[in-house]
């Protein structure tokens, strides 16, 4: 959503490299590029008028002047002036200290209230609540059953009392699910709530009617990220209408500028808390002010990798395979490499996942580009193998080669190149993996000019030399013998000190071909 934002940064910033003092012109310059990068982003203009301000008033100061890397610090005001206006700080759901905790849902028809709703019961769930989803959309055609759909599908119950399609009471039913929680003891109670193509007196007055009838603990207003500066202007009419204490942002994995993320929070005052970033209900998650502020800045997002890792990924596999390329569990093979592709599978997308990590926005067109069939046909090749030979691969000659080919729908091309990748990665990972270190990094562990754990090895000392005594008489002493130390090694090279050699006699010894002995003249 943030490319052509985070392209125009990035080339802002590219202007400014090498400058080791920035001029009140360079200061203009970099202000306005950011100021058409946000506004070509659809950004509101008083948060561009805002934010760029503020920009510039920094840059003028000691912070930026007094810096060895003036356009570092740049970027790094920067960086911290936006995670100012997406809200500052994370903000988390408030859970009720007795009695069920009820969220209510409120927006606009198409914004994605119901799949919302389905997503954070999930995401819940995940964190060990026992939530219960309420359909008190009554208007829309089958609201109600899409919502009975999609809580089958994340495994959490559904009170529908009503059929909807028009008929029924959605205050009564919002009324009855905090009774229906008290009973089947759900502790979080999510009210979905019916939306208008438009904000109207009759939309705004049900919300009401609804809030008044549930008293919410939390009301989140649910918007669509691609609709631009009408985002802003909807988010404004439900706060007066109706109130709301978060944002949920859903469609930021659209193609749109993203100007109603950058906006929204500062025009309205009410922090963006949830994020929906794909179709698939476990694209769900806190929004994290700085770390979107890092996607944008194309500094990456670790740490939103890592935690998905870790809820991913198998802990006692992981350990097996670490301990086979630390060479103590037995050998990495092509069985150990197919169970780790599927882990990786599980975390999403490749381009997702690879477009978290820090400065691929200069691979942007090659992520989106990317073929996500491609690891299907690496695992059919894989699959296509006996046990003994993903055992060990370096049984696999030209006649197995074309067999798998064929079992696999592939080319013997592609069959190659994967087993010559695989032992590529593997003896990288294992030398990663007993600490030797990245291969063809120069100065890293286990790279030529780097000793035993790393460490570089000693270098003979540049400048003014060895240091002398202070006693003349031991200073002189040890003049005469660094002299004469100096002496025999240029005299004798090879040998030891004071050692006389007839290189004659001894080339005359060695057991030399005819001809050899004009060589040695």
């Amino acid at each position: 959503m943030f490319a052509t934002l985070s392209d125009r940064l990035a080339d802002t910033f590219k202007n400014l490299r090498g400058k080791g003092r920035l001029s009140e012109a360079d200061i203009d310059a970099t202000a306005r590029e950011i100021r058409i990068a946000l506004l070509e982003a659809d950004v509101a203009l008083p948060v561009v008028k805002e934010f760029v301000g503020a920009v510039k008033d920094r840059a003028r100061g000691e912070e930026v002047s007094g810096a060895l890397n003036p356009a570092q610090q740049i970027i790094k005001i920067v960086n911290e002036e936006l995670v100012t206006i997406l809200g500052g700080e994370t903000r988390r759901l408030r859970y009720a200290k007795s009695g069920p905790t009820v969220i209510m849902l409120a927006g606009l028809q198409g914004a994605g209230k119901t799949t919302l709703a389905a997503k954070l019961a999930l995401w819940l769930k995940d964190q060990g609540k026992s939530p219960v989803l309420v359909a008190c959309d009554l208007q829309r055609p089958n609201a109600v059953k899409q919502l009975q759909v999609n809580g089958e599908r994340v495994g959490v119950p559904v009170f529908a009392p009503e059929a909807g399609n028009g008929v029924g009471d959605p205050v009564s039913v919002a009324r009855a699910s905090i009774e229906e929680a008290g009973r089947k003891l759900y502790d979080v109670v999510i009210v979905d709530t019916a939306g208008r193509l438009g904000v109207d007196a009759e939309l705004m007055q049900q919300a009401s009617d609804i809030r008044d009838a549930v008293n919410p603990d939390e009301v989140l207003f649910v918007v669509d990220a691609m609709i631009g500066q009408d985002a802003v202007v909807t988010a404004r009419a439900f706060l007066d209408g109706v109130g709301y204490d978060g944002v949920v942002l859903t469609k930021l994995d659209g193609d749109a500028r993203g100007g109603a993320a950058l906006s929204i929070a500062s025009l309205t005052g009410r922090p963006v808390m949830f994020a929906s970033n794909g179709e698939k209900l476990t694209d769900f998650d806190l929004f994290h002010p700085d770390r979107m502020a890092s996607r944008i800045l194309d500094m990456g997002d670790m740490m939103t990798l890592i935690e998905q890792a870790e809820k991913t990924f198998d802990q006692d596999q992981a350990m097996k395979a670490a301990a086979k390329l630390s060479g103590q569990g037995g050998e990495f093979t092509l069985d150990d490499f197919l169970e780790q592709m599927q882990q990786v599978r599980k975390l999403g997308s490749m381009s997702k996942i690879m477009g978290m990590l820090p400065g691929m926005g200069q691979f942007r067109e090659q992520l989106e580009n990317f073929d996500e069939r491609e690891i299907d046909r690496i695992q059919a090749i894989i699959q296509s193998m006996t046990p003994s030979e993903r055992a060990n691969p370096k049984m696999i000659d030209g006649s197995r080669r074309a067999r798998i080919a064929k079992g696999s729908g592939r080319m013997v091309s592609d069959v190659n190149q994967l087993v010559d990748r695989f032992f590529e990665a593997r003896k990288m990972m294992m030398q990663m993996a007993r600490g030797g270190g990245m291969p063809g990094m120069p100065g890293m562990p286990g790279m030529p000019g780097a000793g035993k754990r790393g460490k570089p090895k000693a270098v003979a000392k540049k400048g003014k030399g060895a240091k002398k005594s202070g006693n003349p008489a031991k200073a002189a002493q040890e003049a005469a013998a660094a002299k004469e130390k100096a002496d025999a090694a240029a005299a004798n090279p090879f040998g030891t000190p004071k050692e006389d050699i007839d290189y004659e006699a001894a080339a005359a010894n060695l057991d030399l071909p005819k001809d050899f002995s004009k060589f040695l003249k």
